[in-house]
């Protein structure tokens, strides 16, 4: 097998949650022109339909946008299968979407349960729902987007207002990803599928980065010395998805500029 058919997803079927958020979108891209069919979902279903169209236009690849919501194990189940029986297959699945809630180190329990549901429980209930597909062709690749504050705690004096504060139910959720992404990969081995975590760094969206004052303090924390822009995702996903990677699985890769390294 040449390098080029290696990484190459030609034939594959990929599912994105949360695939047209931030780095959602780039992650679906990246899938697309590596040759893969893919379903952008999440409840924002006329977002991922016109992201999709982007993709499909970019790069002549078949894209579409699909209702999942990660709340849901009866939702996430029916949405797979629909995928499944129009495509007869799914072989790769990012579990990038989640949702989270309070601010600040002092949040209430409600918000701590909800926190910790919407980041570790949703990529539960996603990968319970794709295994059944993928163990019918002894196959497959689940890609886990944890963080890299589920590896070290943020720093808060970089932090110059209260809405940018990372709250403890985030970075304990993002850690339980990756935790759960080794056992499941342990577990999962058998069936031929493998599961990987990706922990991006900072990747501040477009409106965060008018906040000049806040970037140049998140800058100073990057061994790199500046941010990560959403297209430097793609080439980590596109090989944990293809054949490039077909040895790999329990892994943690951190996209992150060097920060957890310090």
């Amino acid at each position: 097998m040449s390098l080029a058919e290696m990484f190459s997803l030609d034939g594959k079927v990929a599912v994105v949650t949360g695939g047209a958020g931030h780095l959602g979108y780039y992650i679906s891209l990246a899938l697309a022109e590596a040759g893969a069919e893919v379903y952008l979902g999440s409840t924002n279903y006329e977002k991922c339909r016109a992201a999709a169209a982007r993709i499909s236009e970019k790069t002549g690849r078949q894209a579409k946008g699909v209702f999942i919501d990660i709340r849901s194990t009866e939702v996430i189940r029916k949405s797979f299968a629909d995928i499944a029986l129009e495509t007869g297959q799914i072989d790769i699945l990012v579990n990038n979407a989640f949702y989270c809630s309070g601010q600040g180190a002092d949040i209430e329990e409600r918000d701590w349960q909800i926190g910790l549901d919407g980041t570790v429980g949703s990529v539960y209930r996603a990968t319970q729902g794709v295994v059944p597909f993928m163990e019918k062709t002894k196959t497959g690749s689940i890609i886990n987007i944890a963080s890299m504050y589920g590896m070290v705690s943020p720093d808060h004096s970089v932090y110059n207002k209260p809405e940018y504060a990372n709250p403890p139910n985030y970075g304990a959720g993002k850690a339980a990803v990756i935790q759960f992404s080794r056992y499941a990969a342990c577990h999962l081995a058998k069936k031929g599928i493998r599961v990987n975590s990706v922990s991006p760094g900072p990747f501040p969206t477009a409106q965060v980065q008018t906040d000049k004052e806040f970037i140049t303090a998140l800058e100073k924390k990057v061994p790199l010395g500046r941010i990560g822009q959403p297209p430097e995702i793609k080439g980590i996903i596109v090989f944990l998805a293809s054949e490039a990677a077909s040895y790999v699985t329990g892994a943690n890769f951190c996209i992150d500029g060097g920060w957890t390294a310090w």
